[in-house]
């Protein structure tokens, strides 16, 4: 799969609003579902939290083994 940026508003976006955004899910109800039967690594690292903040900079790979870039309008 090929790598793709994500520009977003602001400092932050949650792993939930993303997950949704990329059309993975069509609610918020079914992100949980996703993110438990799903492995989806945030800078390398398992994540499980759809509350999960990511920043300026954060990589995410998700099941499928697509990669997305996070590009936000300030760094940590």
């Amino acid at each position: 799969m090929p790598e793709k940026t994500i520009s977003i508003r602001g400092e932050t976006i949650n792993l939930g609003q993303l997950v949704k955004l990329l059309g993975m899910v069509d609610t918020g109800g079914e992100v949980r579902e996703y993110l438990d039967s799903s492995v989806v690594l945030v800078n390398g690292e398992i994540e499980k939290r759809r509350g999960r903040k990511l920043f300026n900079g954060d990589t995410l790979i998700f099941p499928d083994s697509q990669t997305i870039h996070i590009k936000g309008s300030s760094t940590r």
